[in-house]
């Protein structure tokens, strides 16, 4: 489902879908117990801190960190010193938290790792489409993501201001390779995805090669996805399907040639190292000793 969300109108997950995540999260690291804390940290200590920018980058999961924090403690305070979906420089604070030090501690690695890694999406799909600015292609994603994790590894490339493709096998058709040759070829595996599928549901046909591309056209397909195809080939390609389709380039797509493909004239880059290749963002939390509540903390 090819959609475009970019702050301020960032669509965020649903509460339901990603509250699971994060419980399981924070039960796979704490466990019967954060036996560490438990042992040196009073029970009664509260602590301050702050989110340290280490690297450059385009911050994402602001609001997951506050779920895993509030799993944990209501007294946990967070604030945040920029907006989600926002650039950051090396050295910068991101935000600050407050509150009771045993399960801020306890919830540490587990807030990190979701804003570390959303942010290293973000900060990866935010360079892909800067790679193509002036051209009338889209970067998106794959389902090549965490198992698990996918509603927020696909959010987190729409903070970078990349689009999504379809979120699973259950919400497009895309008739690949195996597809093609197990069916016995394009036309009638798209003949059969027809009558499964009814009108309403778009049908993508993967191409290797030109013939296959005559092949999708003829069948009248939604999308043709060109696959491992030089960028002569494409160029090919999208002067043989001549608008009668949407032209997606996939397939050994770095950032390094992704404005060479959208100067094929594509208009659609998928790009599986958004969520498989990415280098997660550099984000610390520094803690000291607070004083504790203020009167009017609750």
């Amino acid at each position: 489902m090819l959609e475009a969300s970019r702050s301020p109108g960032l669509t965020r997950p649903t509460a339901s879908s990603v509250i699971p995540i994060v419980r399981a999260a924070l039960a796979e690291d704490i466990g019967s117990g954060d036996i560490t804390t438990l042992a040196t940290v009073p029970p009664g200590a509260w602590a301050e801190g702050w989110f340290l920018a280490k690297s450059p980058g385009i911050v994402a999961g602001l609001w997951v960190t506050e779920m895993v924090f509030a799993e944990l403690s209501p007294d946990i305070h967070l604030e945040f010193d920029v907006g989600e979906a926002s650039p950051v420089v090396a050295g910068q604070t991101i935000g600050r938290l407050r509150g009771p030090a045993q399960p801020i501690l306890s919830g540490e690695r587990v807030a990190l790792n979701f804003l570390q890694r959303l942010s290293g999406i973000a900060t990866a799909a935010q360079a892909a489409v800067a790679a193509v600015a002036g051209t009338s292609a889209r970067i998106i994603d794959t389902r090549k993501t965490t198992p698990g994790l996918r509603v927020l590894e696909k959010y987190a490339v729409r903070a970078g201001g990349a689009a999504n493709h379809r979120f699973g096998l259950y919400d497009m058709v895309l008739i690949k390779d195996n597809h093609i040759r197990l069916s016995g070829g394009i036309a009638s595996a798209v003949a059969a995805a027809r009558r499964s599928v009814g009108p309403m549901v778009k049908i993508e046909v993967e191409a290797a090669n030109l013939d296959q591309v005559r092949e999708a056209v003829a069948a009248r397909v939604d999308l043709i996805m060109l696959d491992n195809m030089t960028t002569q080939q494409m160029r090919e390609a999208v002067d043989l399907i001549a608008g009668q389709a949407i032209v997606e380039a996939s397939g050994g797509v770095t950032l390094t040639n992704c404005a060479d493909v959208a100067a094929a004239g594509v208009d659609l880059i998928s790009m599986g190292s958004l969520t498989h290749s990415y280098m997660a963002l550099d984000i610390s939390l520094e803690l000291e000793l607070s004083l504790g509540p203020t009167p009017d903390a609750g």
